[in-house]
């Protein structure tokens, strides 16, 4: 059974981009804050997968800021992490890890030619690899708290919440409602809007975002409510009113300001 992690989540920025590779960590903010996002790993051994995928989970930028609002999670600059991990190893750590490497390419190598063996040898590298990364974590802890230094390039890699776009804030009014949301690319939406879990249930409303003051054309409208009724959802269109005064478009999250409408076409 998966354990709760620790509080806040690192979420991972990669190249512009919001992901989480620990397994607790997905299943915890599914179980707790209803954040599902979208899985992108695949196996290099099996071509073709398309139907179940697996870590590291790709978020939103909407379901990263909306973590880093609960304090839930924070966002790392990965790349500097992992600049900033390999310089704390000591050398001999460095050189461990190197003979490692060399000692993994020699067994990539042996596998190729038996396929027992390889499976025998992933086997023991999967026992090496986590009993390594256990090391790390405990040298790179004991590091941080002997130099002060180490905090600080620690607190360096935080970075600030990710710039969401204008629909922010009816994701933060649904999802403050309980709805489950996923991107609604697929139907032609910028979300789908789920009752419960996605694995349990099918989505309910197509989702999509104005402004304030956007005028509205009756016949896309119309186009959204006749693709809802086709699919068997609702369409809802919403948006958040704009503080008077306030040009930047800042009060992201402000659910109390947003109002929902939704479509369906009764028309035979």
């Amino acid at each position: 059974m998966a354990s709760d992690p620790l509080l806040p989540v690192p979420i991972s920025y990669i190249a512009g981009s919001y992901f989480l590779f620990s397994i607790d960590a997905v299943t915890y903010l599914r179980r707790e804050h209803h954040i599902c996002g979208v899985l992108t790993g695949t196996l290099p051994q099996i071509p073709q997968q398309n139907v179940f995928l697996g870590l590291p989970l790709k978020l939103m930028p909407e379901e990263a800021r909306l973590l880093v609002e609960h304090g839930v999670a924070c966002i790392v600059d990965e790349v500097k992490a992992q600049r900033e991990g390999m310089r704390a190893l000591r050398e001999a750590d460095r050189r461990k890890y190197r003979r490692e490497l060399e000692s993994q390419g020699a067994h990539a190598m042996r596998l190729q030619t038996n396929r027992k063996e390889q499976q025998r040898e992933a086997a023991l590298k999967r026992v090496d690899a986590k009993k390594t990364a256990a090391a790390k974590k405990k040298a790179a802890a004991a590091i941080a708290v002997g130099e002060a230094e180490g905090e600080g390039n620690a607190a360096h890699q935080l970075l600030p919440p990710p710039t969401v776009p204008p629909s922010y804030p009816l994701f933060a009014h649904l999802h403050a409602e309980g709805y489950y949301l996923s991107p609604g690319l697929r139907f032609g939406c910028q979300y789908l809007a789920y009752p419960g879990d996605p694995l349990r249930f099918h989505s309910h409303f197509l989702v999509v975002a104005a402004d304030w003051d956007e005028e509205l054309d009756l016949m896309a409208v119309v186009a959204g409510g006749r693709l809802g009724t086709g699919v068997k959802k609702g369409f809802l269109i919403g948006g958040a009113a704009q503080p008077r005064g306030d040009e930047s478009g800042l009060g992201l999250g402000d659910a109390g300001s947003v109002r929902t409408f939704s479509v369906e076409w009764a028309g035979m």
